[in-house]
């Protein structure tokens, strides 16, 4: 059963910065694609990033820029590294496999950007 445990998020003013985490059990990333997921309040989940199995990257339009998805296949570990973050970026933000979130969700890491 994969496990995935997400990690990183807190409390930033805008302009801050956060790296999440997110380490796998049960897959071996490096035979997956993985995504990043976040859910505002009240909004439906959206992708923010990914990152395929042969590292190509492609990012939400609002964060391009900003974010930067990698992995590291040795650590079974993805990363998502939020420069410049705004308000509208608060969420919950979760990771899961990509192109299709096939996996059990985790609890999520909370990201709050205050103004």
């Amino acid at each position: 059963q994969v496990q995935l445990v997400e990690s990183g998020g807190g409390l930033v003013q805008a302009g801050g910065s956060l790296r999440l985490s997110c380490v796998a059990s049960g897959i071996i990333l490096s035979t997956s694609g993985m995504g990043w997921y976040r859910q505002a309040a009240g909004k439906q989940r959206e992708l923010v990033a990914s990152i395929q199995v042969g590292g190509r990257r492609n990012y939400l339009d609002i964060v391009k820029g900003r974010f930067t998805i990698s992995k590291d296949n040795a650590e079974n570990t993805v990363y998502l590294q939020m420069n410049n973050l705004k308000p509208e970026d608060t969420a919950v933000y979760y990771c899961n496999q990509y192109p299709a979130p096939n996996f059990d969700w985790g609890q999520g890491t909370q990201v709050t950007v205050s103004s």
